[in-house]
This record gives C-alpha cells, structure tokens and sequence, in this order.
C-alpha cells in the first residue's frame, strides 16, 4: 500500500457491483465494523468472477482443517507478505478461534527466539511447512513427512489450497493498492 486512500482501482458502488455484490459489500463492512469493506468494493467489480472466488474463500475457511490451524497458517502467510490488510482482518478472527494476542506475536516471530517453544509440533509443521510453501513455492520431503504425521491427505491438499489462496491474495491487495479498511 503507497498510503493513498483510494489505490489503482477506485471502490466500485452500486453501478460497477450490481446489486447482489453491493449487498454483499454492505454487509461485509457491517461485519468488520468499517465505512467501507474495499476488498469486496473492488473486486466485486469483477462479478460473476467474485461469486466464485468468495465462495472457494468461505469454504476454506470453514474446511478440514481446525479453525485455529487455518488462522494459524493465515496469520504466518499475511507476515510473510508483509500484508497489512489480511493481518488486521484475520488477527481478529484468530482472536475468536483461540489465538490470543501472545500467541500471534510468536507466529509472527517463528522460528526467533522462544517462539517456537510456543507451540505444538503439529502447529510447528504447520508454520514450517507455510514458511517454505510461500518462500520457496513447494515444501520440501522433510517438512512434508512432519506435516503428514498430522494431517490426512484431504487435510493435506486443503493445507496447500489455503497457503496458495492467501498468498495470491495478498499478492492480488499488493497490486491492486488496496486501501485499508481501518487506517491507523
């Protein structure tokens, strides 16, 4: 984000979302307690396109793997790419679903200092397997078998869906510019 308010592709309004979008947009800035939920004021303009996308997002969000597992790996990506928007969004949700604030602070710092002390060895495959998936775009033999030791193959695939939709994600804010929901 360059710190304008408005980014490359100005929020779309009732026009450029049509209804159903516009809607949906309403509601989600009702849901974050925002004026404005740009995510879906931008790309909803793509509409049929959007249904899509926020239908594979709502699914991996509520998918195999446990809610504190998919903030977990969420939360380790948004750090990664250094993205802002995702970060303010999901440090929230992992507060509902069992990530405290101590807690985040060490997924942010994994594998520094006594963070990694912090966590289960599942919740540590799932980090070291995030770092290497989003830095390096596979996860190696060694850290797949860790991982495997936890997950089942549904769970495995899932693992790499939502990494790979997360950080596509933040890519995509990255190059649209897009503003903040809460600017501090």
């Amino acid at each position: 984000m360059t710190g304008t308010e408005v980014g490359r592709i100005p929020s779309g309004g009732f026009r450029e979302l049509g209804p159903i979008n516009w809607v949906l947009a309403k509601l989600g800035a009702r849901t974050v307690r925002a004026p404005e939920f740009h995510l879906f004021t931008i790309l909803g303009q793509r509409q049929l396109l959007f249904w899509a996308w926020a239908f594979y997002g709502a699914r991996l969000l509520r998918g195999r793997l446990p809610a504190i597992d998919t903030e977990l790996v969420i939360l380790r990506v948004a750090h990664l790419r250094a993205c802002e928007y995702e970060l303010q969004h999901h440090r929230r949700i992992a507060r509902k679903r069992g990530l405290d604030a101590d807690m985040q602070a060490a997924i942010f710092a994994y594998p520094d200092g006594d963070a990694a002390d912090r966590f289960s060895a599942r919740q540590r495959a799932l980090l070291a397997a995030t770092d290497e998936f989003v830095k390096d775009r596979t996860v190696s033999d060694g850290t797949w078998q860790q991982l495997a030791s936890h997950l089942d193959r549904r769970q495995l695939i899932e693992f790499c869906l939502l990494a790979s939709q997360y950080d596509g994600l933040a890519a995509t804010m990255a190059a649209l510019d897009i503003p903040l929901d809460h600017p501090e």
